[in-house]
């Protein structure tokens, strides 16, 4: 991608609602981020969605190896 086709996405990426444009921002800073070999700080939402997995596994709300073993061959058939 040269970097008048950069500019142009950027321009486009202007009339994007609100959302899709901070989205955008926090995948550019990701990608900045590891390509100055920064570490990588997890946002609010994964880390609520980080606490809200291991609360589910502490009740015992995970599948079996034979449940996962199922999921996986399903998707290897088709």
């Amino acid at each position: 991608m040269a970097a008048s086709d950069l500019r142009d996405f950027l321009e486009r990426a202007q009339t994007w609602p609100e959302e899709a444009q901070n989205e955008l921002v926090a995948i550019a800073s990701e990608i900045e981020s590891e390509l100055l070999g920064g570490e990588y700080v997890a946002t609010q939402e994964e880390l609520r969605s980080i606490d809200a997995a291991l609360a589910s596994i502490d009740r015992g709300e995970f599948a079996t190896d034979a449940e996962v073993a199922e999921v996986f061959a399903k998707f290897r058939r088709g």
